[in-house]
C-alpha cells in the first residue's frame, strides 16, 4: 500500500467517524411496560390520563424524532378484559382520525407472548397533518394481558425498512 492510498484510508475512516448516523438503533425496556423496544433515537417519556374503552386510564408514551418521521410506543393497563378489543378499536379509530386517513390498510401482527385479540393488528394510512402537509402512519396495536399497546411510525413518507424495523424490535422479555 503506498503512503497516498495509506493517508487517503485514514481521512476517509475519520470523515466515517465524524458523521452521526441518522438512526441511532437502542433497545429499551421502559419501566413498567412489560415489552422492550428498539428506538431509533433516544425516546422522551410521557404520561397522561384518557379516556379509553369507557374508562379513565394513565396512558405512558415515549416518543422521539429521526430520519424525517417520529416513532412512538403508547401503553395503558385496563381492568376489565372485556373492555380489550373496544379499547384497540377505539385506539385504531383514533388513529384514523387525528390524520383524516380513510380506511386503513390492515395487516397481520405477531408479537411473541402478545396475547391474542380479534382486533389486534397493523394498519398503514394516508392523511393529512392540521397543517395540510401530507403524511403517512404504521401502527402496531396489540395487548398483553389487561395492557393495550400502539406501537407508530409516522412522517411524509418513512421507508418501509425503518418501519419494519422499529415493528421488528418489539418484543416481550422472558
Amino acid at each position: 500500500m503506498t503512503r497516498s492510498s495509506v493517508l487517503l484510508a485514514i481521512i476517509a475512516l475519520l470523515g466515517l467517524g465524524a458523521c452521526s448516523p441518522t438512526l441511532d438503533w437502542r433497545e429499551f425496556t421502559p419501566e413498567g411496560s412489560g415489552i422492550a423496544v428498539s428506538f431509533p433515537c433516544r425516546p422522551d417519556r410521557q404520561t397522561r390520563a384518557v379516556t379509553l374503552a369507557e374508562t379513565r386510564v394513565t396512558m405512558a408514551m415515549l416518543t422521539c424524532s429521526a430520519g424525517d418521521a417520529t416513532f412512538a410506543l403508547a401503553y395503558a393497563d385496563l381492568t376489565d378484559p372485556a373492555r380489550i378489543n373496544v379499547a384497540l378499536t377505539e385506539l385504531r379509530a383514533a388513529a384514523v382520525g387525528n390524520l383524516g386517513g380513510g380506511v386503513p390498510e390492515r395487516a397481520l401482527l405477531q408479537i411473541k407472548g402478545m396475547t391474542s385479540s380479534d382486533e389486534a393488528g397493523r394498519i398503514v394510512l394516508a392523511g393529512r397533518l392540521p397543517d395540510g402537509a401530507s403524511v403517512h402512519e404504521h401502527a402496531a396495536l396489540f395487548t398483553r394481558g389487561l395492557r393495550v399497546y400502539q406501537a407508530t411510525v409516522i412522517g411524509a413518507d418513512p421507508p418501509v425498512p425503518v418501519v419494519d424495523a422499529f415493528m421488528a424490535g418489539l418484543k416481550f422479555p422472558g
